[in-house]
């Protein structure tokens, strides 16, 4: 049988992943990306800790990190990813920085990560407040508000589940109630933007759906990791009328005289706070 017609394959593009032991959404990952693109995964080693901040801290560490890149360079990524927002947000803003060029010295690339592509997007999207939905514990999810606070955005409503591990198997009609009650206006005004917290959390096809219910951007974090990463190579994500990389699907300008979005301060995080678990 004479294939030549075929003309293939052709040209493939490669990001990098590196994705925490238990990750288990590398099919939501490819969702995101055009045809042209391959998603390159990898994962830290396995360690007997449940999802806490003690886990971010460990699958974080910079020599954990650089190892995971370097077995990624025989097939030559053009950009690095850490699929991972608590294990990028725990060391706060500047932790953030250093795990990025931790990664690129390791695999002589440009690297992001999940948390620093969170604060892109919301600059991206001009968002001045958030509200969050996380699968996390309390510490976890308070530490992620202050990342976010940190980064000059106000966090006006949160909801979460306080889960440790099989984050993976939460059904998109509870991703749904979260975000429903974390959306609901509070005494800090109405968000701007949500954002659905955890590369683990199923997301994907609830997107378009809450943006048409909520009417504001709703991004989450195995979105916001593939569409930074594209955007080193040049490219775009791809998806189903989506604030983020569909401009035609947001709703509004900024006001005459709004002053810009978010900034990313280099400054030292405040001390975790105590809060009761599921709704603030």
């Amino acid at each position: 049988m004479d294939v030549s017609f075929l003309g293939g394959p052709g040209p493939q593009r490669g990001v990098g992943v590196v994705a925490p032991f238990d990750f288990a959404l590398d099919r939501e990952l490819w969702r995101w990306v055009p045809d042209a693109v391959s998603p390159y995964l990898t994962r830290t080693p396995y360690v007997p800790v449940e999802v806490s901040l003690d886990l971010a801290r460990l699958i974080s560490e910079h020599e954990t990190l650089g190892d995971a890149v370097r077995t990624l360079t025989a097939v030559a990524p053009e950009v690095v990813a850490y699929a991972c927002t608590s294990g990028s947000f725990v060391g706060g803003i500047v932790g953030e920085r250093a795990m990025c060029e931790a990664m690129s010295r390791a695999g002589a690339v440009p690297a992001i990560t999940t948390s620093g592509a969170l604060l892109e997007a919301l600059v991206e999207l001009d968002v001045r407040r958030v509200a969050l939905v996380t699968p996390y514990t309390v510490s976890v999810t308070r530490a992620l508000e202050s990342y976010v606070a940190r980064a000059g955005v106000t966090v006006t409503g949160c909801a979460y589940t306080g889960l440790t591990r099989r984050i993976w198997k939460v059904a998109y009609r509870e991703v749904v109630d979260m975000a429903r009650r974390a959306a609901v206006r509070g005494r800090l005004g109405a968000a701007d933007a949500l954002f659905l917290s955890c590369t683990d959390l199923p997301t994907y096809d609830v997107i378009p759906h809450l943006e048409a219910e909520l009417r504001i951007p709703v991004i989450s974090a195995n979105q916001v990791t593939m569409w930074a990463a594209l955007r080193r190579l040049g490219t775009r994500a791809v998806g189903p009328y989506q604030a983020l990389i569909d401009a035609s699907a947001r709703s509004g300008t900024v006001p005459p005289g709004r002053a810009p979005g978010p900034v990313l301060p280099d400054v030292p995080d405040a001390p975790e706070e105590k809060q009761q678990e599921g709704w603030t």
